[in-house]
C-alpha cells in the first residue's frame, strides 16, 4: 500500500476511536489536527497535505463530516435532548445548531423528526 493510502487510512480510524471515545467520555474534547499529527507521528503539514492530495479534501472536512454522522445517530437513536447531544459532541447548544444546519441544511430538532426511529 502506498504510504500517502496508508496514513490517509490511519487519520480515519483514528478520526472513528476519538470520536467514539468523546462520545463515551473517556476524553473530555475533541482534538486539533495538529494534536492528532502528533499522535500519528507525523507533521501537520504532512499530515494535511497528503490527505488533501489523496481525497481532494483538507482533514477537517472529514472530522466534521465524522462529527455530523455521530451526531445524527445520537439524534435518530437516542431520546437525549439536543442540548444534552451538542454538550455530548462538546458544543454549546446554539453553536451546535449552527454547525449541524450548515452541513445537513436543517436544525437538529428538524433533522430529529424527519428520521427519529
Amino acid at each position: 500500500m502506498k504510504r500517502s493510502k496508508e496514513i490517509t487510512q490511519t487519520y480515519f480510524k483514528f478520526l472513528d476511536k476519538h470520536i467514539e471515545d468523546v462520545v463515551s467520555g473517556q476524553v473530555t474534547d475533541f482534538m486539533e489536527i495538529n494534536q492528532i499529527a502528533n499522535e500519528l507521528f507525523i507533521s501537520h503539514k504532512h499530515l494535511t497535505d497528503t490527505v488533501q492530495k489523496e481525497t481532494g479534501n483538507h482533514p477537517c472536512h472529514f472530522y466534521d463530516l465524522k462529527i455530523i454522522d455521530q451526531a445524527k445517530q445520537m439524534l435518530s437513536e437516542t431520546d437525549r435532548s439536543i442540548s444534552e447531544t451538542a454538550r455530548v459532541l462538546t458544543y454549546d447548544p446554539s453553536n451546535f445548531s449552527k454547525f449541524f444546519k450548515k452541513f445537513t441544511g436543517k436544525t437538529p430538532g428538524q433533522f430529529r423528526k424527519e428520521n427519529k426511529k
